[in-house]
């Protein structure tokens, strides 16, 4: 069955453009043109990824608002920014808000296939045999591959897809440094300094909803984050 990806873009011929790519390489496409249109259908469905533009029609933070409400509805669903906006702070309130890459319309096709095909190779490797019986516990943390989930004193953290494999690659060798290319390949994606800076960020916030004392991800400053042993 082919994987289905949404797209949200209110401009019509570059939401075209971007359907005919990801239709020849294999992918079911829906396509929106604005954040209310967009909504209703995945109420009734989801996708498998989406695509979201920040400002859509008469919404200039439309998207935003999109990816607060697409995480609600699922923590691990994948969601991509791509837009036209490139400030370092629409960046940040893309990821604080729970999406996985923020990606900028003058990036290449084939670059954004890449980075898609990164992200759908995440999904892939929990499915696989090796990972399927893997759980991971570290103290109160709990991680299970099998079900993609995460817990903290066995409360759901509600981590994204991005988010999961962070912590995954943090907590397999507690007390080991993990720099930000170390932390970029175990989730696959390509990411710069203040994105994985964002990201952790969130992460620690997710912990501290449940245990306002938890200091568990310790920040190694010019090295990178390692978790705290014991």
């Amino acid at each position: 069955m082919k994987r289905v990806i949404a797209i949200v873009e209110d401009e019509p011929a570059i939401r075209d453009n971007y359907a005919a790519a990801f239709q020849r390489h294999g992918y079911a496409v829906r396509t929106y043109g604005t954040r209310q249109e967009a909504i209703e259908a995945f109420r009734a469905r989801l996708p498998d990824l989406a695509v979201i533009d920040v400002g859509l029609r008469d919404e200039p933070e439309g998207g935003f608002e999109l990816c607060r409400e697409l995480r609600a509805m699922s923590a691990e669903l994948p969601i991509i920014f791509l837009t036209a906006r490139d400030s370092e702070l629409d960046a940040v309130s893309g990821l604080r808000l729970g999406a996985d890459d923020y990606l900028t319309k003058d990036l290449s096709l084939t670059h954004l296939l890449a980075r898609v095909t990164a992200l759908f190779r995440r999904i892939d490797a929990l499915t696989q045999p090796s990972a399927r019986d893997q759980t991971i516990v570290r103290g109160a943390l709990t991680i299970d591959t099998a079900r993609f989930s995460a817990t903290w004193r066995e409360r759901p953290l509600g981590l994204t897809l991005t988010e999961f494999w962070i912590v995954h690659a943090l907590a397999r060798n507690p007390g080991h440094v993990k720099n930000r290319q170390q932390l970029m390949d175990a989730a696959n994606v390509v990411l710069d300094d203040n994105t994985i800076t964002s990201h952790i960020k969130r992460i620690r916030r997710k912990f501290q909803a449940i245990d306002p004392q938890f200091d568990g991800i310790e920040t190694m400053y010019g090295m990178g984050y390692r978790w705290r042993e014991g």
